[in-house]
């Protein structure tokens, strides 16, 4: 079969899990080919790694200067495993990748991830475990073994954290209609400090409630402070907050202190919480029965769905998932009717959109081979 081609090195993850997923070969040139440091990176090359890790009869082809990738698909296997990530990216840009392909796998995948859990650019790994969570629950039917636990919480520079991701394995996925977002009842929050004072904890939750009371009577935040061996190897500080709607919507958003060493301004903890505050309630703005960071998630489960309707009611759609749309109809040959909407009631209004599809009856393969 000939592989699909692409160019560049933007939406490296995206290409390489519907790559896994659709069992098409993918070829990925010119990647980085005019920068003064050519090829993949360390943390491009650290994701490969890991698809070889949970995935068997893979095959990978990379040219000398590793401006060209070659990378046909295995069986995704599963099953209980190690990974040092490393601490260019967080954990989060791998727990992204592992919740599309690991109800897919032909063993219940149990793996310990060790690295950074928080940064300023990736989701962390709070965020994920209470909004992305909960959007794959809606898909799949058993998710009584569905987890993430934090074990240690790392910090950049140097991290030190470690995550367990266990999911259980499905055959097919079930189709979803997510239409009505409701209105937020509750919000709650994680304000950590690692390596520092727990008054930096404790200043955060006050700041952060101080906001949040105004809009919100039932507003509770934790703190926690790391000790120990659950303190991972730098000093930082930050604050995840997930609002929580009627119809079961959650919307998450964080803010996180300069890492130590960077050379930045230092950030106090009620600026960490005002930022963490504002982009929340940008999220609830922005509205929709899924937040900004995974609408790709519900995009690919309503894709893999039976061959009946799926809709989701969306804000609107990120630069990722617009491509993420297009990736879409070159791996699965699919196309989603996207139908916009403005919601007048909001200050200068703001677009809704729904998306709707027909799945295309994928079931899992990995599990029938034995």
């Amino acid at each position: 079969m000939r592989a699909l081609t692409f160019y560049g090195s933007n939406y490296f993850r995206q290409r390489l899990v519907l790559s896994t997923i659709s069992g098409k070969s993918v070829k990925l040139k010119n990647i980085r080919d005019t920068s003064d440091k050519p090829g993949i990176t360390g943390y491009e090359n650290s994701f490969l790694e890991l698809l070889k890790l949970i995935t068997v009869g893979w095959e990978l082809d990379i040219n000398e200067t590793g401006t060209v990738v070659k990378y046909n698909p295995g069986l995704l296997l599963g099953g209980k495993c190690q990974y040092d990530c490393g601490i260019e990216r967080a954990i989060g840009y791998y727990l992204e990748a592992l919740i599309c392909l690991a109800p897919f796998s032909k063993e219940p995948l149990d793996i310990t991830l060790r690295g950074v859990t928080n940064n300023s650019f990736d989701p962390s790994v709070d965020a994920i475990r209470h909004s992305s969570l909960p959007v794959l629950k809606r898909f799949i039917l058993n998710d009584e073994n569905l987890e993430i636990k934090i074990t240690s919480r790392g910090l950049p520079p140097e991290g030190g954290g470690v995550v367990e991701f266990r999911c259980p394995v499905v055959n097919t996925v079930r189709p979803v209609k997510c239409l009505n977002p409701g209105k937020i009842k509750r919000i709650r929050g994680y304000a950590y400090s690692v390596r520092v004072s727990p008054a930096m904890s404790s200043r955060i939750v006050d700041s952060a409630k101080g906001l949040l009371l105004k809009i919100l009577p039932d507003v509770y935040i934790y703190a926690d402070h790391c000790k120990r061996e659950e303190s991972g190897k730098s000093p930082g500080f930050g604050l995840t907050l997930i609002a929580e709607s009627t119809t079961g919507v959650f919307y998450s958003a964080e803010a996180i202190s300069k890492p130590s060493g960077s050379g930045c301004d230092f950030v106090v903890p009620e600026d960490v919480a005002k930022q963490a505050c504002f982009n929340l309630f940008e999220e609830i703005y922005r509205g929709g029965c899924v937040d900004s960071n995974n609408q790709s998630l519900a995009c690919l489960f309503m894709a893999l769905g039976p061959t009946d309707v799926s809709k989701f009611r969306t804000g609107p759609l990120s630069p990722c998932t617009i491509q993420f749309l297009r990736h879409i109809e070159d791996f699965l040959q699919l196309k989603m009717k996207l139908e916009t909407e403005k919601d007048e009631s909001l200050w200068r209004g703001t677009h809704k959109v729904i998306v709707t599809c027909v799945g295309i009856g994928f079931s899992n393969m990995s599990r029938s081979v034995s």
